[in-house]
């Protein structure tokens, strides 16, 4: 088993495509675990103002078939994929940690926005404070604690998603 987190965003039609994709991780992984969700403005375009949230569980998957998994659940929720990085997305569902694999040049993990987004390091660092960064060599809270970006930047979105008590 190895321990994967996760980043989940939207800004279109935000609410109903994050609620969706939260259900069906549920159901794939019964012990996944949620940050509180934030909303931020659009970053490098002009757009609707995004939620995310990160999220946290173990998975036997391979990297491979997770990264299948989760873009089923994108293409699920129309994600249409683009050359251009910033664009609206109905959904984003991207893979920040794999354990402590370092998966470059092939794939971005650990993911680099991790370092340059707030809407990625805080609510990760919510969910992840004790795990180690496998390139940085130091806490999730500790990069957290450390980092000069704006965590006003982003604002709590109290009581979303809605986790089912099961």
């Amino acid at each position: 088993m190895v321990a994967v987190f996760l980043d989940i965003g939207s800004n279109i039609n935000r609410e109903a495509n994050i609620q969706s994709c939260v259900d069906e991780l549920i159901n794939k992984f019964p012990d996944i675990f949620f940050s509180k969700s934030y909303e931020s403005e659009a970053f490098g375009f002009e757009g609707d103002a995004f939620i995310n949230l990160s999220a946290g569980f173990e998975t036997d998957l391979s990297y491979p078939e997770l990264k299948i998994f989760l873009k089923g659940i994108e293409n699920q929720h129309a994600r249409k994929r683009s050359q251009t990085k910033f664009i609206s997305r109905t959904l984003d569902v991207d893979v920040l940690l794999y354990g402590d694999q370092i998966l470059h040049p092939d794939n971005d993990v650990p993911r680099a926005e991790i370092l340059k987004f707030p809407f990625v390091l805080f609510p990760l660092a919510e969910i992840a404070a004790e795990i180690v960064h496998p390139e940085q060599n130091k806490t999730i809270a500790e990069l957290a604690n450390e980092s000069e970006l704006d965590k006003n930047s982003i604002t709590e979105v109290p009581g979303f998603p809605k986790l089912k008590i099961r």
